[in-house]
């Protein structure tokens, strides 16, 4: 399954995540995980991935290795073909 994946940091927290970013290189996510993009928002502390997995505990850790320093909002994420054979279905029921 799909989840887009948005986090967001505090001005207090921006000398940690710099250093953690440039030591880390962003630290690939766990094995379970696979992350399909990441994009960072410019001047700001946040920014938003997509990502692959069939279960939320390697999610779960890997917020674990960041909750010190961002916020993360996480939503199930479905493609246009996803989505039209979900509502196709809807509307057949009626």
């Amino acid at each position: 399954m799909k989840f887009i994946v948005q986090w967001n940091g505090l001005p207090t927290a921006q000398q940690s995540a710099v250093e953690r970013f440039m030591k880390t290189g962003g630290a690939l996510p766990p094995d379970g995980i696979t992350m399909l993009g990441r994009w960072h928002s410019i001047g700001e502390l946040s920014g938003c991935a997509i990502i692959e997995s069939n279960s939320t505990a390697p999610m779960a850790a890997w917020m674990l290795q960041w909750g010190d320093i961002f916020t993360f909002t996480i939503s199930p994420a479905v493609t246009d073909e996803e989505l039209g054979q979900a509502l196709g279905a809807f509307l057949a029921q009626k």
